[in-house]
Order: C-alpha cells, then sequence, then structure tokens
C-alpha cells in the first residue's frame, strides 16, 4: 500500500475509534511521525491530507524542514535544554515539556525571540523509568509552576503509553492522564488550557481515542517499518 492508502486507512480506524466511543472525528487530530523519513515521503503525506507533523529530534528536522511545504510542525521527542533556541526556530508546538527547568528555559527562549510557545506537559503515566515525563503526582505543582513562565503556553498533556502488545493493557495509561488533565482543569490555574490529550501511537491510537484522545501520534502505520 501507499502512503496515501495508509493515510486513507489510518483515519478509517480513527473514525471507527470515534463511532465506538460518541466522538466527532473532527475532535481527533492526526500527527504523522516522520522520523526517519525522507522528505519525498513527508511530501507524499502531505499531499494525501496531511496538515501536521511530528519529529523526534531536532537534527534529522533541521535536515528535512526546508524541502517540505507549509505544514503544522510539533516536536514529539525528549528536547535538551542546549538544543531549545534551534528547536523554537524550527517548531511550531512543543510536546515533550517534561520538567519545569526545561519549561523555564523554553521560556526565557520563546521571550527572547518575541514569542510565546505553546506546549504540552508530558506525564509519564507508565511508570517505567526509560520514559521521559513528569511523574503523575508531581503533575500539578509542574503545572502551577509552568503557569507563571510568560514564554509558554500550556495547552495540553502528552503520554507515552506503555510498550505492550495488547493495546488494552496500555488503557490504563490513557485514563490516567486524562484524570490528571480532569483535575488540572477542576483547579482552573490561570494561563492554563486543557485543550489537548496527545496520546496514543501506531500500536495502541483506537484506544487513545476511546480514552479522549485530542491528538494521536502515527509512523508506523503511515508509513511502514522503519
Amino acid at each position: 500500500m501507499s502512503i496515501a492508502d495508509n493515510v486513507q486507512a489510518v483515519r478509517a480506524r480513527m473514525e471507527a475509534a470515534c463511532d465506538r466511543s460518541f466522538r466527532d472525528p473532527a475532535d481527533v487530530r492526526l500527527v504523522a511521525v516522520t522520523k526517519t523519513v525522507d522528505v519525498a515521503g513527508v511530501i507524499e503525506a502531505v499531499e494525501a491530507g496531511i496538515d501536521c507533523i511530528g519529529e523526534n529530534r531536532i537534527q534529522e528536522a533541521a535536515g528535512k524542514f526546508g524541502g517540505l511545504p507549509p505544514v503544522e510542525r510539533h516536536l514529539v521527542g525528549h528536547l535538551q535544554t542546549n538544543k531549545v533556541k534551534r528547536a523554537l526556530e524550527l517548531f511550531d508546538v512543543i510536546q515533550s515539556i517534561d520538567s519545569v527547568r526545561l519549561a523555564r528555559e523554553v521560556s526565557i527562549r520563546s521571550e527572547t525571540a518575541g514569542r510565546r510557545m505553546p506546549v504540552f506537559a508530558e506525564v509519564n503515566t507508565s511508570g517505567e523509568e526509560s520514559k521521559y515525563g513528569l511523574e503523575p503526582d508531581e503533575t500539578f505543582a509542574a503545572i502551577e509552576e509552568m503557569a507563571d513562565l510568560g514564554g509558554i503556553e500550556i495547552v495540553g498533556l502528552m503520554t507515552i503509553g506503555a510498550f505492550l502488545p495488547d493495546p488494552e493493557d496500555v488503557r490504563p495509561c490513557f485514563r490516567r492522564l486524562r484524570a490528571i488533565r480532569d483535575e488540572i482543569e477542576d483547579r482552573v490555574i490561570p494561563g492554563v488550557r486543557m485543550e489537548h490529550l496527545s496520546m496514543g501511537m501506531t500500536n495502541d491510537f483506537e484506544v487513545a481515542i476511546e480514552e479522549g484522545a485530542t491528538i494521536v501520534r502515527v509512523g508506523r502505520a503511515i508509513f511502514g517499518e522503519r
């Protein structure tokens, strides 16, 4: 199947998941994760209707973005503080704010550049030591600290679920992120908008949609094994 066929197939699966959970498909956005995909492959996806891409690494994005048509660009991988300046030059949204320290650096650099960067707070809902993200119990205090930073705008939460063969076993990770989002909303923190839940990838995006994802990050199901 072509990349265009794959995009269509993923969208059909998204719509089916929305139907099962009584949601409007228009409320869930597909971010195509283009890690290791060449410019031609990304262009094919954009021509098939993809309007938002996600990249994991600054260096790869820098070498690729110049050859792409206009499309929204999200950083979905871990960001080191020494690469924040370049990330701000390349991306429209940073989904992977995994510490208050990183949030401060993004804020400082954003204010220097005269902008306010939309960001997601990344939460480690699986408890796996190999994953980045705020600890769930620390998320509320961290969000309150981040809310005072003038160079960022917190617009949602992101998580990477546990890597498990059965998507049903990942469902608790997504439920936990949604519960954290709900509690943050209940606290009504000034300057914080919990518009988005970015959760779910190729193996589990349908379950994520059923649990309230507004953004799913799909790579392999669109571009194939890499």
